[in-house]
């Protein structure tokens, strides 16, 4: 079973909580689709909402997650036969993990697979990515077929898992399933910065002109994404 996955959360701080989770599952020709609010006792942030289109009160007789019918049944599913798939799929867990959930499925983040596999795109967001490979042109056709009746707007947990469907198949044309299982997990060599005073320049050359930048980088980001830290202590031990 594929079980492409979302979630939407009450902010983006340690003790921000999941408020919604989607998900479309595919088992053989069956698409099962499901979706659901939820309330982790977590106030969403006005910043959150004007994301995620979510208030308050839209949650306020909204089960736990653990109660919800899509947990019950990503859980019943979370088994060896079946395949997590999420873009930005860290984050997903992460969220995930505070209600003590643990994945025993295989695991593909279409994030990093994009890295590896298309490292030409300017960016990597689900919804650049959905216009910028043109996946836009089959949503609604596909919603149709996952019984995904929600207008086709971004940051809507199961619109979001519809478009993670659509990516990875696109992904799948150039790659296979068992390979994008194993790029999931394996380092993207980045090759320029995508922000701070050197957007746009690569970081092999900033390592040649400006190496104390880079160990700065390494010394005082500790939020510095996994990848572009391997790729700077790479140029730099280059």
């Amino acid at each position: 079973m594929l079980i492409f996955l979302d979630v939407e959360t009450t902010g983006l701080e340690s003790a921000d909580r999941i408020c919604s989770i989607g998900l479309i599952a595919i088992d053989g020709d069956k698409i099962i689709s499901k979706y659901d609010l939820v309330n982790e006792g977590k106030k969403i942030s006005s910043k959150a909402s004007s994301i995620n289109h979510i208030t308050n009160e839209m949650i306020k007789d909204k089960p736990k997650l653990t109660d919800s019918e899509t947990y019950k049944f990503l859980q019943e599913h979370n088994n060896e036969n079946s395949t997590i798939i999420a873009h930005n799929l860290k984050f997903d867990l992460k969220m995930l993990a505070t209600c003590s959930f643990k994945p025993n499925t295989k695991l593909i983040d279409t994030l990093r697979v994009t890295k590896h596999l298309i490292p030409e795109c300017e960016q990597f967001s689900l919804q650049f990515l959905r216009y910028e490979l043109q996946l836009y042109k089959i949503e609604k056709k596909e919603a149709v077929k996952c019984e995904v009746t929600e207008g086709i707007s971004a940051h809507n947990a199961l619109i979001d898992s519809l478009h993670v469907r659509l990516l990875y198949e696109y992904l799948l044309e150039i790659s296979s399933h068992v390979k994008m299982i194993e790029l999931s997990f394996k380092n993207v060599l980045i090759e320029k910065f995508e922000f701070g005073k050197y957007s746009g320049r690569h970081i092999e050359e900033i390592a040649m002109i400006d190496r104390a930048y880079l160990e700065w980088m390494l010394g005082n980001i500790m939020d510095l994404d996994e990848d572009l830290r391997y790729s700077v202590t790479y140029n730099l031990e280059g």
